[in-house]
């Protein structure tokens, strides 16, 4: 007979009913007690100054010392300084906004693109009586290795973009293993992954073996230039974030001695040993070069021009949205803007204690550290999310986007039904179920 009592799950469950999601809905306080997630340890050095300072005005002002000023110029300063933080930590939230835009604008284009490049890229028809159709020699499970290679280079395109944007050179990563094609790593092995041509250079395999991870770190380790693995030189660049040109937002260029022009006034056409493009240009190459491929055999027959530009316009499309979040990493905020910020907030700060301790005493000290954790706070929040695609617990989870497509484009592969088939991959030869 089966027992009527509750199981410890949904004791579990009843027992978690109050929870500090649960309390948020009714109270401030689990977030105003809360330390973890906050800008709570990333000001309280500054803060904690600004007390002992606040505490040594008040001691002297104790001892009678005259540490006292007049109280008509710190409501100015105050009005200036508190304008000057909402612009700033406003333009800082517009930079993560955008750069949340732009990377869920490629997320989209992928979604668009696989499901496009999977239904649409099909053996062309038989039953041609004008024989107009180019016939091809292609097997149905040939096709589809190749429509699985293109799938998951455009989702190794995001994972590309994820790294690129983190300045994480090479391809030694433990999330590009399943994710970046074989066909394209032996196609590219002596461009993207090395910086010259080698007869034994790194295989997708080699790669992966020489990933190493620590017990308290996700990130792989890099192979070193030359290293050797099992018999098999490794030759890595790491390259990923190389620019073909070094960018006039460069502090130095090579040889200038002049804001534009040299010395001599001379040009160098090759004055780099190791010119290289972002990763994540090469896979949306290989990705066109993969579209040609499949117009030239004749696999995209049954959409005509039109599916074949809609999915050009999809490669495009990742390029542009490579390109928006590529202008907010290398458009930093003026570091100019932000040091003025910071000495004015100082300025204001350092200044408060001598104005109110005459009237306050030593309730100063508590005043004035109320003041410097607002005013540090809003300076500390800018300066986090101002760069939105690093490591920070504030940062965007770019990994976990990056996961949920992984899923996503599986699920395509190993579920959903190719163009040409029946319900769910199965035909019965009556037609479409």
């Amino acid at each position: 007979m089966p027992s009527i009592l509750p199981s410890s799950s949904i004791l579990s469950r009843h027992r978690k009913l109050i929870t500090r999601r649960h309390l948020r809905k009714y109270s401030w306080l689990p977030d105003v007690l809360r330390v973890k997630h906050s800008i709570v340890p990333r000001i309280i050095g500054p803060v904690f100054t600004m007390t002992i300072f606040s505490a040594l005005v008040a001691y002297g002002w104790s001892l009678g010392k005259p540490v006292t000023l007049t109280n008509s110029v710190t409501p100015l300063l105050a009005v200036v300084v508190g304008l000057i933080l909402v612009f700033r930590n406003g333009t800082s939230y517009d930079r993560y906004y955008d750069g949340r835009k732009a990377f869920g604008a490629l997320t989209s284009q992928v979604r668009n693109l696989s499901r496009l490049i999977w239904i649409q890229v099909a053996l062309p028809p038989t039953d041609d009586a004008n024989g107009k159709t180019p016939s091809t020699d292609i097997t149905p499970q040939q096709l589809r290795r190749r429509k699985v290679d293109a799938l998951k280079l455009t989702l190794a395109f995001a994972y590309a973009v994820k790294h690129y944007l983190r300045e994480e050179d090479g391809v030694a990563w433990d999330d590009y293993v399943d994710v970046i094609p074989r066909s394209f790593t032996r196609a590219h092995q002596t461009t993207a992954f090395s910086s010259r041509r080698n007869s034994n250079a790194t295989s997708y395999n080699a790669i992966s073996d020489t990933i190493t991870q620590s017990p308290d770190k996700s990130r792989a380790t890099t192979p070193e230039r030359g290293m050797s693995t099992e018999g098999t030189t490794v030759i890595t660049t790491g390259t990923a974030t190389k620019r073909v040109r070094v960018k006039r937002s460069k502090d130095k260029l090579p040889g200038a001695k002049t804001p534009l022009l040299g010395s001599e006034y001379r040009v160098d056409f090759n004055p780099y040993t190791e010119a290289s493009i972002p990763l994540p240009l090469i896979m949306a190459h290989e990705l066109t070069r993969m579209l040609f491929a499949f117009r030239r055999d004749g696999l995209l027959e049954t959409v005509g021009p039109a599916g074949v530009n809609a999915m050009n316009q999809g490669v495009s499309s990742l390029v542009e949205q490579l390109t928006a979040v590529e202008r907010i990493a290398n458009t930093p905020i003026p570091k100019s803007y932000s040091i003025h910020l910071k000495q004015c907030v100082s300025l204001y700060l350092f200044a408060l204690p001598f104005t109110l301790v005459k009237e306050l005493g030593w309730a100063t000290i508590p005043i004035v550290t109320v003041v410097a954790f607002t005013f540090m706070g809003i300076e500390g929040i800018a300066e986090e999310i101002e760069m939105p695609f690093g490591l920070d617990e504030s940062d965007l989870p770019l990994d976990r986007y990056c996961s949920d497509l992984k899923e996503e484009i599986n699920y395509i592969i190993d579920r959903l039904p190719e163009g040409g088939q029946g319900g769910y991959g199965w035909d019965d030869g009556e037609g479409d179920d």
